[in-house]
């Protein structure tokens, strides 16, 4: 008994040197970071972090615009608001245009793709490929908008088939996405019913959601431990690899009937490039590369838009009078005899004003994407070492006072002028802003325009809440957010 009591004693001692081994280890690594609050071994800033927005704002309003908070053991600096920002996006944008780690994504992808890779080589080919690549297959093009609208008015004829009953949009609005972004990057799209659309549309949605709750949350600060652990995390592991292995397939049908004189897709293209570069030890164009940036293009594509799409109705539905408005726009500058174009929009800037403001109020991307230093850097008074994770908060960006008028309500106003015209807001930062910004960004722009318009066009938007019940917070809020699920029915004009 005596000598159990001395090993207990003994543990506890070991126990209690390795606590205050690393507690120290923690104010050594902080010693030159930009302050923040204390974390404690092991659970970093779990706790002062786990009250979202309220709690970033008051960690902001003691610290400042640039502070840091650990995520388990792993250090990130927040940097908040429109200037801090746009210093990292743009003005200083080589000292922080690698990207930062996301163990959600690396797990999956390795650095490979153009997305999530810090190797900023890579990003440079890639990226210069793929736009390249998807402006020669519409991008920016008049044959993509006429590709929208055609698929816009797929969406109207099976939205019609609901005969004005209650429905959840989202579905029906991941269908018209995925198909856009299919055509692209697969050369053809799918009937709304089609049973393979519709399993990769599912997993990509169900993998988003999980990826923005909570588990997402605690799979990002621990992801060593939570690999062990049971929970829904399991699951975008688990789907990720399943939609790895659907663009496999996708590309293997592509080698069996790709002609190389005339190329019919995004892959077909990469094929090409590849086949060019196979003797190239150093190319980019490999088969790892190809999976990985056509899954996320795909996911960005689908995700984004449809996400979009869903809470913008919701909007709509809580301001029926800026739904009026809208709608009498479309009316005298389009009327119901043609389908919207992308040249419309100049004469609508009510509308124009309205889906930017959509964009600003849902927020879609709150902590922005990590970044991650590519050497050690002054930044605001603060040493930022090579590789240090960083977090520029687009939420931040868009609520900033010094921007927009009415930060904190959906408001159109942010983006009229005395006279009521379009106006421009140098805040306007929905997926961020500089080299590394969306590449999708021209599409998503034609794609919000032209659905938002086409849906108002054909449709009177009915709710199943009355206004007072409906809630615009976030379902979940984490790398996205994402609205709380509703019913609406679409009755015909």
């Amino acid at each position: 008994m005596y000598c159990f009591g001395d090993f207990t004693f003994f543990l506890a001692i070991i126990v209690i040197g390795l606590f205050c081994f690393m507690g120290l280890s923690l104010l050594w690594r902080r010693r030159k970071l930009p302050p923040g609050p204390t974390p404690l071994p092991l659970l970093g800033n779990i706790l002062q972090l786990s009250g979202g927005d309220m709690v970033t704002s008051l960690i902001r309003e003691k610290y400042g615009d640039v502070f840091t908070v650990y995520l388990g053991s792993r250090p990130v600096v927040v940097v908040c608001g429109y200037n801090a920002v746009k210093e990292i996006y743009v003005d200083r944008v080589y000292d922080f245009i690698a990207r930062g780690d996301t163990s959600t994504f690396d797990t999956t992808y390795h650095n490979y793709g153009v997305a999530y890779t810090s190797d900023v080589d890579r990003w440079k080919e890639l990226r210069r490929f793929s736009q390249s690549t998807l402006r020669d297959f519409g991008v920016g093009k008049r044959s993509l908008e006429d590709c929208i609208v055609e698929e816009s008015q797929c969406l109207v004829t099976e939205l019609k088939t609901t005969k004005g009953s209650f429905v959840h949009p989202k579905q029906y609005f991941s269908k018209v996405a995925g198909n856009i972004i299919f055509s692209i990057m697969f050369g053809h799209r799918h009937e709304y019913d089609d049973a393979e659309l519709l399993d990769v549309l599912n997993t990509i949605s169900e993998t988003f959601h999980i990826i923005c709750s909570g588990w997402g949350h605690m799979l990002e600060m621990f992801p060593r431990i939570m690999q062990f652990i049971p929970g829904k995390h399991q699951e975008i592991l688990n789907n990720m690899q399943k939609l790895i292995k659907y663009v496999k397939k996708r590309v293997e049908k592509n080698k069996e009937t790709m002609d190389s004189n005339n190329p019919r897709d995004y892959l077909d293209a990469f094929l090409i490039k590849m086949e060019k570069d196979k003797n190239n030890p150093k190319t980019e164009y490999n088969f790892e590369n190809l999976v990985c940036c056509t899954l996320q293009i795909f996911f960005a594509g689908v995700e984004t838009i449809s996400s979009t799409l869903t809470y913008a109705l919701l909007i709509f539905l809580k301001y029926p009078d800026v739904l009026g408005k809208v709608c009498e726009e479309i009316n005298c500058i389009i009327g119901q005899d043609r389908s919207p174009k992308m040249q419309d929009k100049n004469q609508m800037p009510f509308t124009d004003a309205v889906i930017h403001e959509m964009q600003r109020f849902i927020d879609l991307i709150p902590m922005g994407v990590a970044r991650k230093t590519t050497r050690d850097v002054e930044f605001r008074g603060y040493f930022l070492p090579k590789d240090i994770n960083i977090y520029p908060m687009l939420t931040t960006v868009l609520k900033d006072p010094a921007c927009f008028l009415y930060p904190n309500e959906f408001n159109p106003k942010n983006f009229l002028d005395e006279k009521g015209e379009f106006k421009k807001n140098i805040g306007f930062m929905p997926l961020a802003a500089g080299k590394r910004n969306c590449m999708g960004e021209a599409l998503s722009r034609m794609e919000i325009f032209l659905l938002v318009v086409t849906i108002l066009q054909n449709f009177v938007l009915k709710a199943e809440l009355s206004e007072g019940k409906l809630n615009l917070s976030p379902d979940v809020s984490g790398l996205g957010n994402l609205p709380k699920p509703y019913k609406i029915a679409f009755i015909p004009r």
